[in-house]
């Protein structure tokens, strides 16, 4: 994935999964072993690209959910961005 942001702008790993929920109400993965990696990103405006674009694709399956995680808070909680 090209970086579509200069080498200085602070990098915030957003990660993108997703795959099939038991109900579609409630964010459980019904197999956990087919949980979708759709990739990493270094900023929120990639990984919401990425997002749209999967979501999009399964539209017509309820029971499909895509996530986008905010890894940076988890590598460094004390961050607020």
């Amino acid at each position: 994935m090209a970086d579509a942001h200069n080498a200085h702008d602070p990098q915030l790993l957003h990660l993108v999964i997703g795959g099939e929920m038991r109900h579609p109400a409630e964010p459980v993965f019904r197999d956990l072993d087919k949980v979708e990696f759709v990739g990493a990103f270094g900023n929120y405006e990639e990984a919401k690209k990425a997002w749209k674009a999967r979501a999009q694709a399964t539209v017509d399956n309820a029971h499909m959910r895509y996530f986008i995680l905010h890894a940076h808070k988890l590598i460094d909680p004390r961050s607020d961005v």
